[in-house]
């Protein structure tokens, strides 16, 4: 039986509702992050405040919550060249993915994730990775999770467990997901999660923390703004139809 997890924490909307997706199932949680010269690298220091928050806000959640570990990751910025990791706009490339991919970065984040479970003794992990929003990613699919959980299972003579809440939901289910996560954890708890991934969560490619907007922070012209708002949007039209 799995008892603890790792969860790949970016600070973003949906780590955040996978963290509190491994809070609610898990007696022990750790967080990881990784430094890899994204130019939002902003959510580096809204991470921290977000698990703060996490902690303030549900108590009985941050007694679960454990060690925060950050990676630094500068060589995969070196590698790529995308528009992640360089001041170039965004667009779609001529193999019809978006240069917001960054080759690998997926494949490297669980496989570093995995090294530093086994130290830990950590038995799942837990990413944000989706194909019903993904943007055309190929290391978002399910079929590449299933066949890295093989790898690593092989690779390092374990049973680990790679979990993906988000795989098959859309943005705008990925907020109802938190909402229903924080209201089962505590009275009220709905609305304070989604209050917590407006305020203190990160996704705008272009690392704005200027502008707000009811759905959070962001330039909200970038294709990540874009998709949470209109997620965001979804989100309260459903529950306007439910009251």
């Amino acid at each position: 039986m799995h008892t603890t997890a790792l969860v790949l924490f970016s600070g973003g909307q949906d780590s955040a509702t996978c963290l509190a997706h491994a809070l609610s199932r898990y007696e022990r949680v750790e967080t990881l992050g990784f430094d890899y010269g994204q130019r939002h690298s902003v959510e580096l220091q809204v991470r921290l405040e977000a698990l703060a928050q996490f902690k303030a806000r549900f108590p009985a959640w941050g007694a679960k919550l454990g060690e925060d570990h950050v990676l630094d990751l500068a060589v995969l910025g070196k590698v790529s060249d995308t528009s992640l990791t360089r001041d170039i706009a965004y667009k779609m490339e001529a193999s019809g993915l978006p240069n917001t991919f960054v080759p690998g970065r997926n494949l490297l984040f669980l496989t570093l994730a995995a090294a530093l479970a086994y130290r830990r003794g950590l038995q799942v992990l837990v990413t944000g990775v989706c194909e019903t929003d993904f943007s055309g990613y190929p290391d978002c699919r399910d079929d590449t999770m299933k066949a890295l959980q093989i790898a690593l299972n092989l690779g390092m003579e374990q049973r680990y467990l790679i979990e993906t809440p988000l795989m098959w939901i859309d943005k705008a289910q990925t907020w109802q997901l938190a909402h229903d996560l924080g209201e089962a954890a505590q009275p009220g708890g709905g609305q304070a999660l989604v209050e917590l991934i407006q305020e203190h969560t990160h996704t705008c490619y272009q690392g704005d923390r200027v502008h707000r907007h009811d759905w959070g922070y962001g330039c909200g012209s970038c294709p990540a703004c874009e998709l949470r708002a209109r997620g965001y949007a979804g989100f309260v039209e459903s529950r306007n139809k439910a009251a």
